[in-house]
């Protein structure tokens, strides 16, 4: 440890949905080296998202290689982990996958979540019924492949996996764990009752620890694997919403983080234990602490659904991306979308109507709409959806919420950025740091091994978060944006009775008839 806390450096790892990042920091939170590997996702059935676990470490893997051979390895002080979080997997006593990991955005377990999201679960767990908790998932498991969790040695969570890769122990941080549903929040332990209910013990789980704290070191034929020194500390991190906003400087009530990445999730900051459908409460990344946080799982994933189902606009010889030309086109549609709305739950509905039968919807089409204008109000409506959220907290806890603290690919845009203060009425001060939740692990790291001679988490998060600049609302355009927020409010009321017959009488609700095509390879 003496040796590791005189390095310069600390790494955060980002195991995301779809790729890791390996950032290398410096003690004052500039990335100095970043290494990235992409995996795939596995969609079977309409509903479902899978991934092979293994992809986890073979991406974490070559992503560490990559960012530790751009820096001098041996002034790397510690390794900080954060991670998709509500995704698990069923291992043998070998540590091989009983069969592919079941993702936080699947929506398989809708019969699970109405038969047993009570408001006793969701007390004790903090989490709401909805698709994302691990703990429906495994009640699906229960009912539908029973031989599995029977023969699972061990069901983890991302960072138990990875950490057992990097260090042969099987811990994780209670802040990464109890998004699967099954920690008692008001003790941060495993939940007897839960884990009753579905037929688990705490011998197949990880062992809990405080966020921050050193979960290993690498052994000797891991670290020559990756080019590290042997004996680095692998630091306990939280799930990637809770780093997201340590990363962005989220250390008191009235700041709001708001990751707009795949999904779009928002939280803000609690020293007292508190469950409301209005948000799902989280364990937060400094001991002793909560996150209540806001999602909607449809955040850029709608961009990229749309960019994948209906492309760019003609580029007319501009150098310019898919993406930019569209925002470029959008941009130039007023706030309204010339009278064109969207209800972004193309993943289900998540707060404040935890709602697994919601769907997308689009209103006000004429023959005047084209591209540009859906692209707009799909922006718009994540923007409304966020208002929606954030008032719906800030009515809750009696704690108004000043500004945004932004980060995620989707504050890179001008536009979006320009929506949301203009929607919400609040300033979006953009990060500095674009990975942002490779830094909150990293400062738990950097904060675990002294890094710059200082412990305390706190004013290591005052060192390494950085901004640079806001977005204010912009006064002309807020009265339009008032008057469609009205509209927008009264949106899912006036569909919601429509969904569960659609998806009845389309055969879509409650089954998996048809495979889709898949991104990988079933085992």
């Amino acid at each position: 440890m003496e040796r590791s806390s005189a390095g310069r450096y600390v790494i955060g790892v980002d195991s995301s949905s779809t790729a890791t990042k390996a950032v290398v920091f410096d003690d004052a939170g500039h990335a100095v080296g970043e290494g990235r590997r992409t995996f795939p996702l596995r969609r079977p059935y309409p509903g479902w998202h899978e991934q092979n676990a293994r992809h986890w470490w073979d991406s974490t893997r070559g992503a560490l290689g990559e960012a530790a051979s751009q820096v001098d390895a041996s002034q790397i002080a510690a390794i900080g982990i954060t991670h998709q979080r509500e995704s698990f997997v069923c291992l043998d006593g070998q540590g091989n996958e009983l069969r592919p990991a079941i993702l936080w955005l699947d929506g398989r377990a809708g019969k699970q979540i109405a038969e047993y999201g009570s408001p006793s679960v969701h007390e004790t767990s903090g989490k709401p019924p909805d698709v994302t908790p691990a703990f429906y998932k495994l009640m699906w498991l229960r009912e539908n492949e029973p031989d599995t969790l029977r023969d699972s040695a061990r069901v983890v969570d991302v960072a138990t996996y990875l950490t057992h890769k990097l260090t042969g122990q099987w811990r994780t941080s209670w802040a990464s764990a109890d998004p699967l549903g099954l920690v008692d929040m008001a003790s941060f332990t495993w939940s007897r009752q839960l884990l009753e209910t579905v037929g688990l013990t705490e011998d197949q789980l990880p062992e809990l620890v405080p966020p921050g704290a050193v979960l290993g070191v690498l052994g000797r034929d891991v670290a020559a694997e990756l080019g590290l020194p042997e004996g680095i500390p692998v630091v306990a991190g939280a799930g990637d919403g809770q780093c997201a906003g340590l990363g962005a400087g989220v250390t008191r009530p009235g700041l709001m983080y708001t990751n707009m990445g795949t999904a779009l999730a928002a939280g803000t900051w609690s020293d007292e234990y508190r469950w409301s459908r209005a948000f799902r409460t989280l364990g937060g990344p400094v001991p002793g602490t909560y996150t209540l946080e806001t999602l909607l799982s449809s955040g850029s994933y709608l961009i990229s659904w749309f960019m994948e189902k209906f492309g760019a606009l003609p580029g007319l010889g501009l150098e310019l991306t898919a993406e930019e030309i569209m925002e470029a086109a959008a941009a130039k549609v007023p706030p309204g979308a010339d009278g064109l709305m969207a209800l972004p739950y193309l993943n289900a509905a998540q707060t404040p109507y935890w709602d697994p039968d919601a769907r997308g919807a689009i209103i006000g089409w004429s023959g005047f709409h084209g591209r540009e204008h859906l692209y707009r109000a799909l922006l718009e409506g994540i923007a409304f959806e966020l208002r929606l959220t954030t008032d719906g907290v800030a009515d809750d806890t009696g704690v108004p919420v000043e500004r945004y603290l932004a980060m995620g690919g989707g504050s890179r845009s001008r536009l979006w950025t320009q929506i949301v203060a203009d929607v919400t009425g609040r300033p979006v001060t953009v990060c500095a740091e674009t990975e942002t939740t490779a830094l909150g692990a990293a400062v738990l790291a950097a904060a675990a091994v002294g890094l710059g001679g200082v412990h305390d988490i706190g004013q290591t998060v005052s060192r390494m978060a950085r901004s640079r600049g806001t977005v204010d609302p912009d006064p002309g355009a807020r009265p339009r944006y008032e008057d469609l927020y009205g509209v927008y409010r009264r949106l899912y009321p006036a569909l919601k009775d429509l969904f569960p017959p659609l998806l009845a009488a389309s055969g879509a609700a409650g089954g998996a008839p048809r495979a889709e095509e898949s991104a990988d390879p079933p085992n």
